[in-house]
């Protein structure tokens, strides 16, 4: 099969979340199955300064409301694979990125500095959605499937469809009317909604404007355009792929999802075991794995402690947390019950940015237990690893969870989750219970209640377990670190679902 991806984030070149990391890695694994895979990104300013890409023939002109807007493909490879990445370049519309300045890929710092979206986004990713399309004559590659991903790509299967398959050239036309598309959300909460005279800016015909197509609350809303327009639809877990068709995770769009619930799959995330093995992590004091978890595991606790400036001893559990500090992560839980956390004699490591408010009260945390707390407000993949490898457990109280890649990451390194029971925590983490613990399923601690009193009580089974129950605790760990949560595993999910979708459109 012949697949292209479209996203606007990639790791290896822009990465804010783990949309970027699901775009680097599933392309790779396709390709060890054997098939053709590309993918398109925005050339950002951040790609621009590494240099690490090559020049193409490929030259277009997007009509932008009144104007014809120039455009090109640069293209690079996929670190450690050959697959190829073409980047969408126009230096107006996306080389703005410079966090010096407070500027990112979709947002920048105002005067009182709370970011704002740019106002041109629809612009911008209009834009891009039809530089992918407007390229697939010049290169020769016309895929079977597009896998569009999230609202900066959402336009794609209404251009494809309503203009593209449409054009005048019919040969073109065939050929486009030919490809199919898979719309995958990663976030619901994030749709791309903007002012409906947009619809004038991206030339769409105005009776698309209308309750089941693209308006939403009056406005021009992307996620929900591809929602309705492609022709299949996937989220990253099957839990949360249910939990979108209900009010409280739907965020609006649940009557609709529920409506096309037949077109609906979740999928698993999966994570790259070659930058996840404690086996053979550099970036981690000791290597371990699952028939021999230590010292090597102990040597990354000791390392942990001693450069975070916590009391160096073994027996004191080391509670770990990396993720941005926003209440959709459960932070607002964990800052309510951080106290009698603290009671249970552990260490609490943080690695994390986000909201002012949460930050403030770690330091207060900090300042009441010193050298019991550790904090480090800017994100570092080296802390981030050591964080993994050298913690007992690993806090995931998540409000909504779509996927989640910590607690895949956790398990692999033999750090027992702490979780909230909702998407893809609720499809990957197993409970350890009387029954879990009998039958060797059990891979990390949950609770489901969205309260700080739940999760201080599985924080306090897990802390139980640790110190008293040593031979379970060890069975856990075994069992978690034995899962297989790869992207080869992942890969094939989506190899079925695409040919699921060519065979039902043959």
């Amino acid at each position: 099969m012949r697949i292209a991806l479209v996203s606007s984030e990639v790791v290896g070149f822009a990465k804010t979340g783990g949309l970027a990391d699901v775009v680097g890695a599933l392309p790779p694994a396709l390709e060890s199955l054997g098939e053709e895979v590309i993918v398109f990104l925005p050339m950002y300013h951040c790609i621009r300064k590494t240099g690490n890409f090559e020049s193409t023939n490929v030259r277009f002109q997007i009509p932008l409301g009144p104007k014809l807007v120039p455009g090109s493909l640069a293209k690079s490879k996929i670190p450690g694979s050959n697959v190829t990445v073409y980047l969408v370049e126009n230096p107006d519309l996306f080389e703005r990125d410079n966090p010096a300045y407070g500027r990112g890929f979709y947002q920048f710092a105002g005067s009182e500095g709370t970011k704002k979206d740019y106002p041109d986004n629809s612009a911008r990713f209009y834009f891009f959605n039809q530089a992918v399309l407007a390229s697939f004559p010049q290169l020769g590659f016309w895929p079977d499937v597009v896998h569009w991903n999230d609202w900066q790509s959402g336009l794609g299967p209404v251009l494809l469809r309503e203009k593209y398959d449409k054009s005048e050239d019919r040969t073109l036309a065939e050929k486009y009317q030919k490809v199919r598309s898979l719309m995958t959300i990663h976030n619901i909460a994030y749709q791309g909604n903007f002012w409906k005279e947009d619809m004038n800016m991206a030339h769409l015909n105005w009776s698309l404007f209308n309750l089941n197509q693209l308006e939403f609350h009056d406005n021009l809303s992307f996620l929900k355009a591809g929602i309705v327009f492609s022709d299949r639809i996937s989220t990253v877990s099957p839990t949360y792929a249910r939990e979108i068709q209900t009010p409280y995770y739907g965020y609006g769009l649940q009557g609709l999802l529920t409506a096309l619930a037949s077109k609906l799959t979740g999928i698993v995330n999966g994570i790259d075991y070659k930058v996840w093995d404690p086996a053979n992590d550099p970036l981690i004091a000791g290597k371990f794995d699952a028939r021999n978890i230590q010292p090597g595991k102990a040597l990354c606790k000791k390392a942990l402690q001693h450069e975070l400036g916590l009391q160096v001893d073994p027996n004191i559990p080391i509670v770990g947390l990396v993720a941005r500090l926003v209440q959709q992560k459960g932070i607002d839980l964990v800052i309510e019950s951080a106290w009698r956390m603290m009671d249970l004699g552990i260490q609490f490591v943080v690695l994390g940015e986000g909201d002012s408010y949460y930050q403030n009260a770690l330091v207060q945390l900090q300042a009441t237990y010193p050298g019991r707390v550790a904090l480090n407000f800017a994100f570092s993949e080296s802390m981030a690893h050591k964080i993994e490898a050298g913690s007992d457990c690993f806090l995931m109280p998540s409000l909504y969870e779509p996927s989640g890649l910590n607690q895949l990451y956790s398990m692999r390194y033999g750090t027992l989750p702490v979780v909230r029971a909702t998407g893809g925590l609720a499809d990957t983490v197993t409970d350890a219970n009387a029954e879990s613990l009998a039958n060797n399923s059990a891979t990390g601690f949950s609770f489901n209640a969205y309260s700080s009193a739940a999760l201080y009580d599985c924080l306090y089974r897990a802390i139980d377990c640790y110190r008293n129950h040593p031979q379970d605790w060890a069975k856990i760990q075994r069992n978690a670190m034995t899962q297989d949560w790869s992207w080869n595993r992942s890969a094939k999910n989506y190899q079925q679902l695409y040919s699921t979708i060519i065979s039902s459109q043959a």
